[in-house]
């Protein structure tokens, strides 16, 4: 191939907090064997779909997606290879798995409660046709090492969302279907970012794309921190585990029990 579009993940935010070991195998080690692979054979361009959770990590998810753009970066700094490799980040798409659209029309059909971590949780959102189309054009845009975020327009607060499903079913919120606030989850944020410290904004041909230009770590320190994580990966408690990914990410704030 002379594309690689590298999506499979672990992208469940909960339920990677419990799993860390499982989180880091898929979203950071399978990059690296994936990334490892498209330099041997030649293959012209990778990309990896990260996320915005991947900024200022709370999550296991969002860090071990972290860890998977260090190394990229790290890898397309020091590739003397053909490979030119890149990030897109964004938010949540509508309608993908575990996304909260078809959760709440569950709890609708169901009669309610509808279910809403906080009032004040706010997320940025894209249709699948929207995401599809802005990782191509990232793709057309790449020269190699970069970080593109998309423009996901205004974040949408959860609870505005929840009312407005119920109404489109024909019930009153609050009447109707109940709304219950069962409060954020481990990991989990009341809004997502858009940057975070080191990273230089620029803009590029296409007005939702942005690009971020950081500066790539050291490519064989990199490696050896993550393998040494991958060794001891099922000897270690969870908490353990998330302690070692903020060695690497100072900016990770991690959720210990």
């Amino acid at each position: 191939p002379d594309l690689v579009f590298h999506a499979a993940a672990h992208k469940h935010v909960s339920l990677m907090e419990h799993q860390p070991a499982e989180a880091f195998k898929n979203n950071t080690m399978g990059t690296i064997a994936i990334a490892d692979m498209a330099v041997r054979h030649a293959v012209s361009h990778f990309l990896l779909v990260s996320t915005d959770k991947a900024i200022n990590p709370s999550s296991v998810m969002g860090a071990t997606k972290r860890l998977a753009e260090i190394f990229l970066q790290s890898l397309h700094a020091a590739n003397d290879a053909p490979t030119g490799f890149m990030v897109v980040r964004f938010g949540n798409v509508l309608g993908s798995s575990g996304s909260v659209i078809p959760i709440f029309e569950k709890q609708i059909n169901e009669g309610g409660p509808v279910t809403v971590t906080h009032p004040d949780v706010t997320r940025y959102f894209m249709t699948i046709p929207e995401a599809v189309g802005l990782i191509l054009q990232a793709m057309s845009q790449a020269k190699g090492g970069e970080i593109f975020t998309l423009d996901m327009g205004k974040p949408i607060k959860i609870i505005d969302l929840a009312h407005q499903l119920i109404e489109l079913h024909g019930y009153r919120p609050g009447e109707d279907i109940e709304i219950v606030f069962n409060g954020l989850k481990p990991g989990e944020k009341l809004y997502e970012e858009i940057s975070h410290k080191g990273e230089n904004l620029e803009e590029t041909n296409h007005p939702k794309i942005l690009r971020f230009v950081s500066q790539p770590a050291n490519l064989a320190e990199v490696r050896k921190q993550l393998q040494d994580i991958e060794e001891n990966l099922y000897q270690l408690e969870p908490d353990q585990i998330k302690l070692l990914f903020k060695k690497i990410i100072p900016e990770y704030q991690p959720y210990l029990s």
